[in-house]
């Protein structure tokens, strides 16, 4: 008899889960399972496997050694298994398959959204989902292949070196204010010495662009005092236009509004960090769809 024959992959598959939520009844919940037929699978491949796989603790399990050695092995089985199903599906003329993209919700809206449309207009029956949360969860979204690539700003933490990583452009920071100010104030704003007495509204702390604009504060001996942190561009801008402080924030983000007049550029002498954007893929696990996208559609030859 071979030895496959003995495997029992619904067992595996069960105690994948459970090491990937670390918790039996939200595992129950994400896969439609009861609590009871999940605890029987666990215990009965420690029987067969003759080890304790899980410890309980207060929030609910945890992997004992033997598990963690199991479940290295077991993750890269079924990530790959993931992968197997998504290039399989993605066919030649695309006739059905999918593309996951995680990208900050400040720099999707004008960075990417132009491209789906003309991708989504030739290949309709591709599912596109986009996904928008912080660079160290979208790292590990793409690190358990549940995104296909990410487009976010750099730099990128040097644990995932594994990844590729692809410059694709670096665009400009600004300080804008609403229309109800007056131009004489907008006048008189010429230099970074200058907003120390106004009301700013910034990135919050620890992000990117709110740490190279600290430094640029820093360098110049610049002290504001009167600040309200917002976290994305989008009520950055909405902030901005009720007035309540003068914002900084990517250009191209706020396009139409000073197009249109709904917002005022202010002219600062200094040198204002830029902020750069980049592709981030892994090299073995990136299908033909998403690859065609990158290659077709974001003018990246991969």
């Amino acid at each position: 008899m071979n030895m496959f024959d003995n495997i029992n992959l619904n067992l595996y598959k069960t105690f994948y889960e459970v090491a990937k939520y670390g918790n039996i009844s939200l595992t129950a919940e994400k896969t439609y399972t009861s609590q009871s037929s999940i605890s029987r699978a666990i215990k009965r491949l420690e029987e067969e496997l003759g080890v304790q796989l899980f410890y309980r603790n207060l929030t609910g399990v945890e992997l004992t050694e033997k598990g963690k050695i199991l479940f290295n092995h077991i993750e890269t089985v079924f990530e790959s298994l993931k992968l197997a199903d998504k290039e399989l599906k993605n066919t030649k003329t695309f006739e059905k398959g999918s593309i996951s993209i995680g990208i900050p919700s400040q720099i999707g809206s004008f960075l990417i959204f132009d491209k789906i449309e003309k991708f989504h207009k030739m290949y309709p029956n591709i599912e596109i989902t986009i996904v928008s949360k912080t660079t160290t969860q979208l790292m590990k979204l793409l690190k358990s292949h549940e995104l296909d690539f990410i487009i976010d700003t750099t730099p990128i933490p040097d644990k995932y070196h594994d990844f590729k990583i692809i410059e694709l452009k670096e665009l400009d920071n600004c300080f804008v204010c609403s229309k109800k100010i007056s131009s004489t104030i907008v006048n008189s704003i010429k230099e970074l010495k200058d907003l120390e007495s106004h009301p700013l509204i910034l990135p919050i702390p620890n992000t990117q662009n709110r740490k190279d604009l600290d430094t640029t504060f820093k360098n110049f001996n610049i002290n504001p005092s009167d600040i309200i942190n917002i976290h994305t561009s989008e009520m950055i801008v909405a902030a901005v236009k009720r007035n309540l402080g003068i914002g900084y924030i990517i250009k191209d983000v706020i396009e139409n509004e000073l197009k249109y007049g709904e917002l005022t550029l202010l002219n600062i002498k200094e040198k204002l960090p830029k902020t750069k954007i980049c592709l981030v893929y892994d090299t073995k696990n990136l299908a033909k769809a998403p690859e065609y996208f990158i290659n077709n559609y974001l003018d990246i030859q991969l």
